[in-house]
């Protein structure tokens, strides 16, 4: 047998060493991912989270080769979708979506809630702000903030308002307007957007401050009046509406937010994959006209990093403001 130099051998060694590390490299990055990808909802079918999910899923799904599958898992104000997040293995197969509710919100309410918003998780890429707007059934005689807070001032405890569930940010926007506005509007809870969204329609709870992906359907059909736009400026889609500011409420001001995340300890190199992929999504023209014109959305986009200040910011912020309004779950 033909002995190999000791130099040569070495060099083989070295090569070998070389490509295990390429092999290693590739299967955390370019090979990733190698099979279906879920991303969990904490809401039902329907709902914004869900529509935005479905819309990037589907454009990353095709540009990967593998498919991108939403799963809804609502529930106890999204803490079922977010704990299944929270407890996934860490390896970008399970990803999730984070918002307002459950990352800021929900911290405030809950005392003992099992998984930790900043502890267990991992920022991937905020997608987007949905603007909300407040709208009233025709039935009530309204078509203004100004004419909304007389009547409700002529009638005090008479007029209902309508919530997705107590101690979500629908009630906390709701609270916070009446405390501005100084007026009595009655919080009708509901379990969801869709039941509260429903009774709306129907006249039964007439008033509601809504997102505009939902409501914006109805508005334009004649079935709810837009009073305003909860912005800080009058949106793309709904041009002719003021800002609740503009309206007599100065300094009002109320969107949420939601972005991607991922199990704490998700490598660094599978997280800059999602972020570069998303934002690709984002960037593609069609989906930024759906978003901003049938959602009246506002992409965001950018690093990980930023997501994660935005989180523990917004963690703060909503917390001072269920204590001032003193909003509560049963």
């Amino acid at each position: 047998m033909r002995r190999i130099p000791g130099a040569q051998c070495a060099a083989m060694f070295l090569i070998a060493a070389v490509f295990l590390s390429a092999g290693a490299l590739a299967q955390s990055t370019g090979i990733y991912p190698q099979r279906a990808v879920r991303i969990v909802v904490p809401y039902p079918p329907g709902s914004g989270t869900d529509i935005v999910a479905r819309l990037l899923g589907q454009r990353i799904g095709e540009h990967w080769g593998q498919p991108v599958v939403v799963e809804n898992r609502p529930g106890a104000g999204a803490i079922v979708g977010v704990d299944t997040v929270a407890k996934a293995a860490p390896d970008g197969y399970t990803i999730g979506i984070a918002d307002t509710g459950p990352f800021a919100i929900n911290p405030a309410l809950y005392p003992k809630l099992p998984y930790d918003p900043v502890r267990d998780f991992t920022p991937v890429i905020e997608l987007a702000k949905l603007p909300f707007m407040l709208v009233a059934h025709p039935s009530l005689g309204v078509s203004s903030v100004a004419e909304l807070i007389a009547k409700a001032k002529r009638e005090p405890g008479r007029i209902n308002y309508a919530s997705v569930g107590n101690g979500s940010s629908v009630q906390l926007a709701t609270e916070l307007f009446k405390k501005q506005a100084g007026i009595d509007l009655v919080h009708i809870p509901y379990k969801g957007s869709a039941p509260a969204l429903n009774d709306v329609l129907s006249g039964t709870t007439p008033v509601m401050f809504v997102n505009l992906l939902s409501g914006l359907q109805h508005v334009k059909s004649g079935r709810l009046r837009a009073l305003a736009v909860a912005t800080g400026e009058r949106l793309r889609a709904l041009p002719d509406v003021p800002t609740v500011a503009e309206s007599g409420v100065p300094g009002y001001e109320f969107q949420t937010w939601f972005g991607i995340i991922a199990p704490a300890a998700t490598p660094a190199s599978i997280v800059e994959r999602l972020n570069a992929e998303f934002r690709r999504a984002l960037s593609i023209p069609e989906v930024r006209e759906r978003l901003m014109n049938e959602g009246g959305m506002q992409p965001v986009g950018g690093s990980a990093a930023e997501f994660a200040a935005l989180i523990a910011g917004e963690k703060d912020r909503w917390g001072k403001l269920v204590k001032e309004t003193g909003a509560r779950v049963d």
